[in-house]
């Protein structure tokens, strides 16, 4: 089995990677749905957070109030590394789980963990992985696709990039980098190249 790191700031285009990956025949493991089942309720995440944030975030149905949670981690850095504190580890170990289950069920598969924060979570983390990629297009770039093409405001837009990591520091742990700044079609290539050295090693098809 290989294990890859697969990591890009917000609307960097990850997630279009993620997908041609597995087109290909990767097994994609998203540390974005992780991050909503190790909240949901009756999970021991989830109490953390009611116990550390307060009853405001949590919805009379006792679900997680995302957008309520959000509007506090994304304005103060102190309260968004006291929530990660909460669900990296939880992340992190449901994470390991499917990883392990994905290399019993197939020695020789080519397992992609999508995971936007990678750095944030521990430059430490990269080490786990056979290779990290990650998936580059500048701030301003990402700025402007969060305005057009997901309607935040500017400022909101700002707040969101500035909120993770630099480019510089993502930049510094990967081991392939993907221009994403292009068209669809050149950030699709790019994946497919990436595939197709994961063959040199005998751990994944030509397709």
């Amino acid at each position: 089995m290989q294990l890859i790191g697969l990591t890009g700031g917000i609307a960097s285009g990850k997630s279009v990677v993620a997908a041609r990956l597995a087109e290909r025949g990767a097994v994609v493991v998203d540390a974005d749905k992780l991050a909503r089942e190790v909240v949901e309720p009756g999970t021991p995440a989830l109490a953390a957070i009611a116990r550390h944030f307060g009853p405001r975030v949590i919805r009379g149905d006792g679900s997680l109030d995302r957008a309520e949670l959000g509007a506090i981690v994304f304005a103060d850095e102190t309260q968004r590394e006291a929530l990660n504190a909460i669900t990296h580890p939880a992340v992190g170990a449901r994470a390991r789980q499917l990883f392990d289950a994905a290399g019993r069920a197939d020695p020789e598969a080519v397992v992609v963990y999508d995971v936007p924060l990678l750095v944030e979570s521990g430059a430490d983390r990269a080490s786990q992985f056979d290779r990290v990629v990650v998936v580059h297009a500048d701030a301003e770039t990402r700025v402007d696709r969060l305005v057009h093409l997901r309607g935040m405001t500017e400022a909101e837009a700002r707040s969101r990039v500035a909120a993770q990591a630099t480019d510089e520091q993502r930049l510094a742990i990967a081991d392939v980098v993907i221009d994403s700044s292009g068209s669809l079609e050149q950030t699709l290539e790019q994946a497919d190249a990436f595939w197709r050295t994961l063959a040199q090693y005998g751990a994944a098809p030509q397709r």
